[in-house]
């Protein structure tokens, strides 16, 4: 590792790589707001696409949009789609390498989550906004700024040193991340592997190394409607949630209490229970027959998503059965979404020490490494593939919150780490991560 390191660094210190970098820093923001400015929701993903796909063309690559195949929902570790697949698509981009050098993916996912409220947000969400060093925006900093660091590495290592980059490089643009994860899955399914995997995912520069699980689940509870004014005769559906929900918070309270991660720190609530949706009623003066609500449960890294879900099906029939209307009524309960297990890379790995150096080199300092209460796509290539992945990557802000946003710094930072990781990367002897 520090041969490799070593050698990439004195390869590249007369070629002024970080000079190239900052030089190539506005061309990488402005592309950025372009990215931005396509509101790459879930199943309108394809537009945002097309503007990556121009950007790395114009950098060598060969583009490949690969369909999803509906039947990616029985394949193990795949999330409940949310919409069809029709006309969607991963973009995979490839630059091919010399036989027998290390092989290399750069994995990102183009759909970001609504923008609820966007008239709270100091400007629109999806009109990209530059003030005090930040980019705002919906998806500035998830996470479409780690494709912006990773054009502008790339592109900078390719105008200091070409030869750098000897091996098979390619960049994998999914979908569903932020639902299923079953873009990555599709394409992994479908050979676009490599030896390694760095997700360009926003980290704040710090090496991140694994996550929970997660789970989605959708719960319907109905009632008995009639005018408001027949109150003694109807049940509220929404009011007979609530016994639900109670229930769900004991659940996260008692998991956090007992299911103890010695990966994560600076969090006691790692395993986060979050109501996400709540939809009930049609009319101010009815009493509503139906609520649905959507819940997503954080459970420990240790745990199948099967298990999970039968853990949180028993809480919820448990509250039932202690309500008089509930138990006569049971609520369904709907996979949705996630079926996530946790992650873990250790951080003696050789692909974590390798891109901890190349930090290093750029930086002069140690990057942190750390744990999540969440997940990210590295899941699929670690437990399904047995692929070395690892995220990294810019500063952001308020991610999936109000003025979402990245520190541009960030991201002329984070590309100065990338380029010498990938140039130390193809230094090596394959097989020796």
């Amino acid at each position: 590792m520090v041969n490799a390191i070593d050698f990439s660094m004195d390869q590249l210190a007369g070629a002024n790589l970080d000079a190239r970098i900052a030089a190539n820093a506005e061309d990488a923001f402005r592309f950025l707001e372009r990215l931005v400015a396509e509101p790459s929701v879930v199943g309108a993903e394809q537009s945002a696409q097309e503007v990556l796909a121009d950007e790395l063309a114009g950098l060598g690559f060969e583009i490949e949009r690969l369909p999803i195949p509906s039947g990616i929902a029985a394949v193990p570790h795949a999330g409940v789609p949310l919409c069809s697949y029709d006309g969607r698509y991963d973009l995979v981009a490839r630059r091919s390498g010399a036989a027998g050098r290390p092989s290399l993916l750069l994995n990102g996912h183009i759909d970001v989550v609504p923008a609820e409220e966007p008239g709270q947000w100091t400007t629109p969400p999806f009109a990209p906004n530059r003030r005090d060093g930040w980019l705002y925006g919906r998806g500035a900093g998830d996470m479409k700024c780690g494709f912006a660091m990773g054009v502008l590495a790339i592109r900078s290592l390719l105008d200091v040193a070409p030869d750098a980059i000897s091996g098979p490089l390619t960049v994998l643009a999914a979908i569903e991340e932020e639902c299923t994860g079953n873009g990555s899955l599709a394409a992994a399914e479908q050979g676009i592997l490599a030896d390694a995997v760095i997700l360009l995912e926003p980290t704040d520069l710090d090496l991140l190394l694994g996550g929970v699980g997660i789970l989605w689940l959708e719960v319907t509870v109905t009632g008995r409607a009639a005018h408001a004014e027949a109150v003694g005769s109807a049940v509220n559906a929404i009011e007979a949630a609530f016994p639900l929900i109670a229930a769900l918070r004991q659940f996260e309270d008692e998991l956090n209490a007992t299911e103890h991660d010695p990966r994560i720190v600076g969090t006691d609530r790692p395993y986060v229970v979050n109501v996400g949706r709540f939809a009930g009623g049609d009319w101010g003066s009815s009493v509503p027959a139906v609520a649905r609500f959507e819940v997503r449960v954080g459970f420990p890294w240790t745990w199948t998503a099967a298990r999970a879900e039968a853990s949180v099906r028993e809480r919820l029939a448990q509250a039932a059965r202690g309500d008089a209307w509930l138990a006569a009524n049971q609520p369904t309960v709907r996979a949705s979404g996630f079926r996530a297990e946790g992650y873990d890379l250790p951080a003696d790995a050789p692909l974590a020490q390798l891109l901890g150096a190349a930090h290093r080199a750029a930086h002069g300092s140690d990057p942190r490494t750390t744990v999540m209460g969440t997940t990210t796509d590295a899941r699929t290539y670690i437990n399904r593939y047995g692929t070395p992945a690892i995220c990294y990557g810019p500063r952001t802000t308020q991610i999936h919150g109000i003025d979402e946003g990245v520190e541009l710094a960030s991201i002329v930072a984070g590309a100065r780490t990338l380029a010498r990781f990938i140039a130390a990367w193809y230094a090596r002897p394959k097989g020796t991560a």
